[in-house]
């Protein structure tokens, strides 16, 4: 796995990008979709709120990218989908954390 270093944004409410400033919660409801991709991989899509930038998907991405057994993750910035592919399927609670820590909502 290839070690990933995270940068936190500057907070500045000025700048309008939620990664830079407190991020407001959407309420659009989704679920993981698990779906396997060959014998030893695993691939579940999730919705994330609150990203507005290229940046707010690298942090997204990072974070979510660090969970131990993370192979993939694809992030469409329109729609908040993020699609991960792991070794084993993930637990919804370690991607909620990872997504918190990136400074985003998961959406249930």
């Amino acid at each position: 796995m290839t070690e990933l270093t995270v940068i936190q944004p500057e907070a500045s409410a000025a700048s309008g990008c939620s990664c830079c400033a407190t991020p407001a919660a959407e309420a659009v409801a989704a679920a993981p979709k698990e779906s396997p991709v060959s014998e030893d991989q695993t691939t579940a899509v999730y919705t994330v709120s609150g990203m507005t930038c290229d940046h707010c998907v690298k942090s997204v991405t990072e974070e979510v990218g660090a969970i131990d057994g993370v192979q993939n993750v694809d992030v469409v910035l329109a729609t908040g989908q993020v699609t991960v592919t792991s070794a084993a399927p993930l637990t919804v609670e370690a991607v909620e954390a990872a997504v918190d820590e990136a400074g985003y909502t998961l959406v249930h």
